[in-house]
């Protein structure tokens, strides 16, 4: 199919494109490039896929004869959504919509949506399956959620299918796309730069909780497995609208496993700080991937923590200031 990728210049999204090629699809992109790196685009069969800023949306999809979206595109950091909510709904909800209008009135039905696991908001059970109920905790949670309403609506108006995917903690690399963020939040690379000597130690958030070492147990998904699973979500979309959760398919990993593993992999001490809990950091979060895995016969191949520190700390020694050097 020829897709179009929002926020394709991205680290997920860049990594989707790939994944996109590589199964014979043709592929558009549009990023700002607020977040995302021009050189993150990988080449496709006729060159470079440049983000398109200016273009008029409409005008895009009909250029580019697009039959299906996957779409990237939002912001996605929980504590600046609740210090600027107006910021988080223009862009996720309001400009969500807008894409959504654009694509009915050129007549493209299909859309991937990069969704979150925070709609769930603090779950009472784990693993978290696609029953739990929906009770977001901050604005960024709430306006994935807002989006995920309206595409039901929209496809009984319109016929929009949809394949909303919810997922924790992208991780990893690709052998060419990785993570440069600036400022960076999550804690893998932290790590890594720590092992790379760019920062002094990493800290603890609370070392206390209630898990087997005392740190908060999370999900960590290799990224190219997350893309992987946006391909196979697009084709499944012949068989109706769907929500799937994409987790590492097992318990979930500690603060202190991934200090560990980073240590092992890159042979460095990776100096560690305890500092106090954050508030509103639940003791567990992990999700079950279970129903994608029954539909469409998604399995994670790269869910071992060290093999997804190891391919973010290759690629990190090869770009050690990110995609600016």
């Amino acid at each position: 199919m020829r897709v179009l990728v929002t926020g394709g210049a991205g680290y997920i999204g860049s990594v989707v494109v790939e994944e996109l090629l590589a199964a014979g699809h043709e592929v558009a992109v549009i990023d700002n490039l607020s977040k995302g790196h021009a050189d993150a685009v990988p080449r496709g069969r006729d060159g470079p896929r440049r983000p398109a800023r200016r273009r008029p949306l409409r005008r895009l999809l009909r250029h580019a004869r697009v039959e299906a979206v996957v779409h990237m595109a939002a912001d996605s950091l929980v504590g600046e959504s609740v210090q600027s909510p107006a910021k988080y709904y223009e862009n996720n909800v309001v400009a969500g919509l807008g894409l959504l209008d654009a694509m009915v009135e050129i007549g493209v039905h299909r859309l991937v949506f990069s969704s979150t696991a925070a709609v769930y908001g603090e779950p009472e059970t784990q693993p978290i399956d696609e029953t739990a109920p929906t009770r977001p905790t901050n604005p960024y949670g709430e306006t994935k959620l807002a989006l995920e309403r309206a595409l039901a609506w929209y496809e009984r108006a319109y016929g929009l299918r949809s394949a909303s995917l919810r997922y924790f903690n992208a991780a990893g690399a690709s052998a060419r796309c990785g993570e440069s963020h600036d400022p960076e939040t999550h804690l893998i690379p932290l790590v890594l730069q720590v092992a790379l000597g760019r920062a002094p130690y990493v800290t603890l958030y609370g070392d206390d909780y209630p898990t087997p070492d005392g740190t908060c147990v999370r999900d960590y998904i290799h990224v190219v497995d997350l893309a992987r699973a946006h391909v196979l979500a697009l084709s499944g979309l012949d068989r109706g609208s769907c929500i799937y959760n994409l987790g590492c398919g097992g318990a979930g990993y500690s603060v202190r496993q991934v200090v560990d593993t980073a240590r092992a992999v890159t042979g460095a001490a990776i100096p560690v700080r305890l500092g106090a809990r954050r508030a509103g950091d639940p003791a567990v979060l992990v999700a079950s991937s279970a129903r994608i895995q029954h539909d469409l016969g998604w399995q994670p191949r790269l869910g071992a923590l060290a093999t997804i520190v190891e391919s973010a700390w290759t690629w990190l020694r090869v770009h050690p200031h990110g995609y600016a050097h």
